[in-house]
């Protein structure tokens, strides 16, 4: 490991700290995925980051020597990167989607969502006027990502982001103030659906709901490698099937939506299986970069009366 005094002294530039992070990543058992998915750009990754350095700038300060504290601190991120498997987003706190930067720490899930590349084309064709859109929601928002992408697509509308836990709340209010977006998105406390509804007004209604809930099933909870295992596990698991969430958002949301309103769930690996559980439902099956098997989307007619 680096964390000895002897080869800390050894490394000087950045260059020096790149080699060695991508032959001790190599060398190790460590797993890509929250963002990255070799050794080098993880290495570029956690060194510029930790080093408050733009990734863009790479070249023109390889050859920078680096001062003994930040070396030191480097030598630590690299450590518990591969004793710890501490994913790199929580070392540097930040992690990006859509070429947006977010603030992370362990209380969230890393944000990787297809809902992400939808909300880049503005939900095209579903909706053709976004400057229309007047309210739109995130349940299961987490780090309140999917919302900053939301208020950006629909710069109009009111958009709620909901999580059941109190520190993705807190995490998601964190990157709404970094984009200067309080009066636009406000999050909310909720256990899915049970907070936005109340006796003497009922239903909150929306336009567009999104949700990128927990969907691993029990099966894969087990196998997860260890960087997801230090991920809050609560964002992660939806019972044995991988379902429970998904279930609860094709109850409830028709009374939520609009008119004409929409929603849109991702689901991991789960198509087959969600759709045996629904014969009857003619899901929309959208494309993203994966495929169109991880996405879809129902509208709130096709909710009420699919859905039995």
């Amino acid at each position: 490991m680096t964390n000895n005094n002897t080869t800390i002294n050894e490394l000087l530039t950045i260059r020096d700290w790149i080699r060695s992070a991508v032959s001790q990543f190599e060398a190790s058992d460590i797993f890509y995925g929250h963002g990255t998915d070799n050794a080098y750009d993880e290495a570029v990754w956690l060194i510029m980051s930790a080093l408050h350095l733009p990734m863009d700038t790479l070249e023109n300060f390889l050859d920078a020597r680096l001062t003994t504290t930040e070396r030191t601190k480097l030598a630590g991120f690299i450590e518990q990167r591969i004793t710890q498997h501490t994913p790199t987003a929580y070392l540097v706190k930040e992690a990006w989607l859509q070429g947006l930067k977010f603030y992370v720490d362990e209380r969230v899930l890393i944000p990787r969502s297809f809902i992400a590349e939808l909300l880049n084309n503005d939900l095209s064709p579903w909706i053709e006027f976004p400057e229309m859109i007047e309210s739109a929601a995130d349940i299961c928002t987490g780090s309140g990502c999917l919302g900053v992408l939301l208020a950006s697509a629909f710069p109009n509308a009111a958009i709620d982001v909901i999580d059941i836990s109190q520190d993705a709340i807190d995490v998601a209010n964190i990157n709404i103030a970094n984009y200067g977006l309080e009066a636009q998105v406000t999050a909310i406390k909720s256990d899915m659906f049970s907070a936005l509804h109340d006796k003497e007004n009922g239903c909150k209604k929306y336009d567009v709901i999104i949700s990128n809930p927990p969907y691993v099933d029990a099966p894969s909870m087990a196998a997860l490698p260890a960087e997801y295992q230090n991920e809050p596990q609560l964002a992660l698991g939806s019972g044995v099937a991988g379902l429970d969430h998904t279930h609860t958002l094709l109850r409830e949301a028709a009374n939520y939506l609009n008119e004409n309103g929409i929603l849109i769930v991702e689901i991991g690996h789960n198509r087959d299986a969600l759709e045996a559980a629904y014969p009857n439902m003619i899901f929309n099956w959208l494309e993203v970069s994966s495929g169109n098997e991880f996405v879809f989307l129902l509208t709130q007619s096709q909710l009420k009366t699919q859905l039995k």
